[in-house]
């Protein structure tokens, strides 16, 4: 039986589900040329994702093309609990609802995994990682494959499948260049600053923010930051990303530094203590924390905890903690910003994602008895097709090679 928070929710959620559908052209489009195919009849599919509008059209799209969908939340504090009542309300076994406490979460991904799906879509892999832990072996139960929408589930992925535990191939979704280009980039860089803004209330115009890693997550917010007028500082810890981010004319201090100008503090780097006790003892006043990372391990939440000689929730989302006599403010306690405070990722960018998940699905169930249980890249011709299916969408129309050209480019390869 679906665990959801509210059934009466569902007309609420059947909205979102289609004002994000119509917004979503790249994904439907895709869902619409295999639906007659019906290639995942029978197949049993399980999801651990974000459990939000966007969420809802790849979830339905994979109902459609045959399988037998459940769905668990990929964070306890992420559900939109409209949508949920909506899906559950379409057939689709949901264990979900916002503000689960962890051992709710966990036993939400146990009950996906209770029934046997074969192939698993993940968001950070913590479905992933119990399956090994706890479901394998037992009851000759084994996926046939899987899918890992971000990065810091295909590094988990990939230390299993260096200790050779791997149990079943798994294609590194995050890891497409329309998923990672723009999701990254366009996706997080605005659901964040978004997420800030709706817990915060604050003008960024000439604050100082502080952007932790220069990935593609941390571009994406360190230009949305100074396109909104911020002063923004990077910190980084490795070489090139540090030089590209000079390069693209931002300042390039250690945090140590950084912390002590940093109006806002947002990390995006997937690392542990982040931002910790030495940083926070120097910073100033009014200091705004923010995560962008999966997990809620950069900032160092649990030394807030310890040391505030008080604390007190001032907004929706957000909380005060004060140090020495100084405020520190700490935005969905530590957790991911843009899904807890906001909505998470525009439908539009979602669509080039959830595209890359579906194909990838079709594609495991496919060809599964060919891969090896290892980490694999979106294959090329996925990638490219989710472009092509883009550009379609959004009308725009490009040159193709004529045959002087490509003769040209054989011979000169």
């Amino acid at each position: 039986m679906p665990r959801i928070a509210d059934p009466r929710l569902e007309e609420k959620g059947r909205l979102a589900y289609e004002w994000a559908s119509k917004h979503m052209p790249i994904l439907v489009k895709s869902i619409d040329r295999l639906k007659d195919e019906r290639p995942l009849h029978g197949v049993k599919a399980g999801f651990c994702l974000h459990v939000t509008k966007e969420t809802s059209v790849l979830v339905m799209g994979v109902k459609m093309l045959g399988a037998d969908v459940s769905l668990c939340a990929a964070n306890p504090l992420t559900t939109q609990d409209d949508v949920a009542a909506f899906l559950a309300s379409q057939g689709i076994d949901v264990y979900a609802w916002r503000n689960e406490s962890m051992d709710e979460y966990y036993s939400c991904i146990r009950s996906v995994l209770s029934n046997r799906p074969a192939t698993i879509t993940d968001d950070g892999s913590d479905m992933h990682v119990l399956y090994h832990t706890e479901f394998m072996g037992k009851s000759n139960y084994k996926p046939i494959g899987g899918t890992e929408e971000t990065t810091t589930g295909v590094i988990r992925l990939k230390a299993l499948a260096a200790e050779g535990q791997l149990a079943y191939p798994v294609i590194a979704v995050n890891n497409a260049y329309t998923k990672h280009l723009f999701d990254n980039r366009y996706g997080t860089g605005q659901s964040t600053i978004d997420g800030i803004l709706r817990a915060t209330s604050m003008l960024l115009a000439g604050k100082v923010a502080v952007v932790a890693g220069y990935g593609w997550v941390g571009k994406g917010i360190a230009n949305r930051a100074r396109g909104m007028g911020a002063r923004v500082i990077v910190t980084e810890i490795d070489p090139i990303k540090a030089l590209e981010a000079h390069m693209d004319g931002f300042a390039v201090l250690p945090m140590d530094e950084a912390c002590r100008y940093a109006d806002l503090i947002v990390t995006a780097t997937g690392q542990i203590n982040v931002v910790r006790q030495e940083h926070m003892k120097a910073m100033k006043d009014g200091v705004v924390l923010a995560n962008a990372g999966h997990f809620d391990v950069e900032i160092d939440v649990r030394w807030l905890e310890s040391n505030a000689s008080k604390k007190r929730v001032v907004r929706d989302n957000l909380e005060e903690y004060t140090i020495d006599g100084k405020s520190i403010y700490l935005i969905a306690k530590g957790r991911i910003a843009n899904l807890v405070a906001a909505e998470g990722h525009p439908p539009e960018v979602m669509a080039l994602s959830f595209a890359n998940q579906l194909l990838s699905i079709v594609y495991i169930v496919k060809s599964h008895g060919m891969l090896e249980k290892r980490v694999y890249s979106v294959p090329e011709e996925i990638d490219r097709q989710v472009a092509i299916n883009a550009l379609e969408a959004m009308k725009i129309r490009i040159d193709e090679p004529t045959e002087e050209q490509l003769e040209y480019a054989k011979r000169y390869r």
